[in-house]
């Protein structure tokens, strides 16, 4: 999980022109120099300043936690993998942007700090060392003058200055980012070319988590303008990350390549991760035929997280065979919110008890126990996994044939001839959005108990670019998906009215309650720890109380299987990976590498019919009990 401002003052630079005075000429040039490297960079309040920094500043870094790489990576070698459909924009702002395939752009757009993945302290990132301000709402930032953007231009303290400019811009068209980045971050104060503030508009606890914030590239954007959707849709953005795209095929692949000088190979958290040369995402829009490319060697690892892959598929000749590994790797995390999403502004969800009625006709159990084999579990709440801050006395609605007739007769419904609910000539009938095709055995045994509840489910199987963008258009009855998540629970963007009723939001539900808008903007608000954690159990029953999010599964663990060249470090995996080839993350990415000697003695074996020791890897060191 990775982590994301101008009072300028007066007094240094005066101080500046002042000794500078006099016949140097290098003074002069220097002056000059400075001038010129900070032209046409503005700031919300003085242009081109630099404030004082204050006294007493204590800053802080991390060198002493342990490193999660590998010493014996090897550095080469293409990974292939593979995607369902091709991104609409590579733009991570504005319509149509959030997408799947956002994150591997945005996973090599580098932030401030983050947050090692087995201890939760604070690493460094952008920044070698940072520091609390007296008036807990301000950070300061030390930045690493090795930083550099892929097209070789220094990284700045006007690059976060740019930031704001950029994301509070309105021909960007991003609500929730201009609204963010005018409420909640007030301005990126500069102290020189790689020291800058950044203060929050309100004190917040675990401020770290707000103000690591990433850098923008002015020297690649300029001056924004309502032509940036459609100019940017395809461009490659300079980033500060390991990998860049250097090559694309719409419809067919991306391919992005390792920067072999990147600024930070050798730092200590970084070192030994990011190993392969290329990472080729081809598009393979069929789940079933991207095991077949598998199998062929055509992609290098496979999820085998859905059972029927991990008890049944995989029990053929190349596993037995030991060409291909499988690994079982449990996790520590905050669970994903997977689910189904009711969108409110919908006639059929208005009332709350039509909402409770849906749920209990959802048989999740059975989806758990007949087909998932009882390798997952039940989620019981959209915030799951937060530690303190969940609430684990909230339980989900379990299927119940009575309950539903109950709450469907109290808000004035009867059964059809058909056997459906209606009322006013209107059926409960539903379209389920979904895009995984593989999921559909699970939404085929919820629709056949659903009806017996009298609930009509249509499964609506789209692509996962189109599901998406319907989705985020608001314009599905009910969505089958899964949010990511944050170190702590984060409400507003996905249950303020503030993002209800109005396209590219997270409020997919569409949810306007002026009580638990309230509480949402108290615990933004709050400073206290214990207030903020009473407050995130009472938003969370308010949530459950809304009936809009019928929450499904949590999988604490990763089971996938690997061609035997790729080689993962001994511990496998940290605390919080949820994916062990994920090659860009800084935070849990890139630990992985391909042995390329392996490679060419595992495809001789093949050809020749020599076998190795199967390996089947069950790695319980980060398992919940």
């Amino acid at each position: 999980m990775k982590l994301k401002t101008i009072m300028l003052g007066l007094v240094l630079v005066l101080c500046f022109f002042i000794t500078g005075c006099g016949n140097n000429d290098t003074k002069k040039n220097n002056e000059k120099k400075d001038r010129l490297e900070s032209k046409s960079l503005v700031t919300p309040d003085n242009e081109n300043k630099y404030a004082v920094l204050p006294d007493g500043i204590k800053w802080l870094t991390n060198d002493s936690d342990p490193v999660f790489s590998s010493n014996k990576a090897q550095k080469g070698g293409i990974l292939h993998s593979a995607i369902t459909s091709f991104p609409m924009t590579f733009r991570v702002v504005g319509p149509d942007s959030n997408g799947s395939f956002r994150s591997a752009i945005l996973d090599n757009q580098l932030s401030l700090i983050n947050i090692h993945p087995n201890t939760d302290n604070i690493i460094p990132e952008l920044a070698t060392h940072w520091a609390f301000g007296n008036d807990k709402k301000t950070m300061y930032f030390k930045l690493d003058k090795d930083a550099r953007w892929s097209d070789g231009k220094p990284v700045t303290a006007w690059d976060y200055v740019y930031t704001l400019k950029f994301m509070r811009s309105e021909h960007i068209i991003a609500p929730w980012y201009n609204d963010y980045y005018k409420k909640e971050i007030e301005k990126v104060i500069v102290y020189d070319n790689y020291t800058i503030g950044v203060k929050s508009t309100k004190a917040v606890p675990d401020l770290y988590l707000k103000l690591g914030i990433s850098p923008t590239p002015e020297h690649y954007f300029g001056n924004l303008d309502n032509t940036f959707v459609e100019n940017y849709n395809w461009k490659i953005v300079p980033n500060t990350g390991a990998y860049q795209i250097s090559k694309f095929k719409k419809g067919k692949f991306i391919k992005f390549k390792r920067k072999k000088d990147w600024w930070a190979k050798d730092k200590k958290y970084m070192k030994n991760r990011f190993n392969v040369d290329y990472v080729v995402f081809d598009v393979i829009r069929d789940y079933n035929l991207q095991w077949e490319y598998f199998k062929k060697g055509k992609l290098d690892a496979f999820g085998l997280t859905i059972p029927k892959y991990w008890h049944d598929k995989s029990n053929i000749s190349l596993f037995k065979k030991g060409y291909i590994n499988k690994i079982w790797f449990f996790n520590d995390h905050e669970r994903s919110a997977r689910g189904m999403w009711l969108n409110q502004d919908k006639e059929i969800f208005k009332d709350r008890r039509v909402c409770y009625a849906f749920a209990h006709a959802m048989n999740i159990e059975k989806v758990i126990n007949k087909v998932l084999r009882k390798d997952y579990f039940r989620l019981s709440q959209a915030f799951s996994g937060y530690g303190r801050y969940s609430d684990y006395t909230i339980k989900p609605r379990t299927y119940d044939i009575k309950k539903v007739e109950t709450l469907m007769r109290s808000a004035g419904f009867t059964r059809g001839i058909d056997g459906i609910w209606q009322k006013d000539g209107k059926r409960f009938s539903v379209k389920v959005t979904y895009s995984f095709e593989e999921h559909t055995p699970r939404l085929v045994v919820l629709k056949e108990d659903a009806l017996k509840a009298g609930v009509e489910l249509v499964l609506d199987r789209l692509d996962s670019t189109a599901m998406f963008k319907k989705i985020l258009e608001k314009k599905h009855d009910v969505a089958w998906m899964g949010w990511s998540t944050n170190i702590r629970p984060s409400y507003w963007q996905g249950w303020h009215s503030d993002n209800a009723h109005k396209p590219q939001t997270n409020n997919i539900t569409n949810t306007d309650d002026p009580k638990l808008d309230k509480l949402i903007d108290k615990y933004r608000a709050s400073l206290d720890e214990k207030d903020r954690i009473e407050l995130s159990k009472k938003i969370q029953r308010a949530i459950h109380d809304t009936g809009a999010f019928v929450p499904t599964f949590m999988i604490p663990y990763i089971r996938l299987g690997y061609w035997r060249w790729l080689e993962l470090p001994e511990f496998h995996g940290t605390k919080r990976s949820d994916s062990l080839f994920d090659p860009f993350s800084t935070t849990t990415g890139g630990l992985f590498w391909i042995d390329a000697k392996k490679k060419d003695e595992t495809l001789n074996a093949m050809k020749l019919g020599k076998v190795f020791k199967p390996v089947v890897i069950v790695d319980k060191q980060f398992k919940v009990e």
